[in-house]
């Protein structure tokens, strides 16, 4: 038992080690998670359609918004291990919250990352993972599989 342990912490400090040292090939630290996250969500408060959704939800709570998503970030991108947050709980019941919400949401994270990130293969990371995370959401959000049964369509 002992053996299989010590063997699961090596093998989740290998991927944290391997994580960190791709993380700094393509130019994110900390300082970069930090930025991105301030300058995406101040964009976020001043965009008009995505401002008053998320400021409804988080009004006098910003800053420990702003640190969860700090650390949502650092810990996927350095595989820590660190954020114990339910994403999918957190946002069932926003007001407002539709679905056409999310692809202006990484449109500006998309050009807050063409302002902010240190080289294209960290804007093409953090894309990527923002889209994955983008599409789990709308999916766990908003998707009716009875709505794609095929014995309920017509036409």
């Amino acid at each position: 038992m002992d053996n299989e342990i010590q063997g699961r912490a090596a093998h989740v400090a290998a991927i944290r080690e391997k994580a960190e040292a791709e993380m700094k090939e393509i130019g994110v630290d900390e300082a970069f998670i930090s930025k991105l996250v301030e300058t995406f969500y101040g964009r976020v408060l001043a965009h008009p359609e995505l401002g008053p959704v998320f400021d409804a939800r988080l009004s006098g709570r910003w800053p420990e918004h702003m640190d969860r998503m700090k650390s949502f970030w650092s810990a996927v991108a350095f595989r820590s291990g660190a954020y114990g947050g339910k994403p999918v709980q957190a946002h069932l019941g926003v007001a407002n919250m539709t679905p056409d919400l999310f692809p202006k949401w990484l449109s500006l994270f998309s050009s807050t990352l063409d302002d902010v990130a240190p080289t294209p293969e960290a804007k093409d990371w953090f894309m990527a993972t923002a889209e994955r995370i983008a599409k789990s959401l709308t999916l766990s959000l908003f998707y009716n599989p009875a709505l794609d049964d095929p014995t309920k369509k017509t036409g």
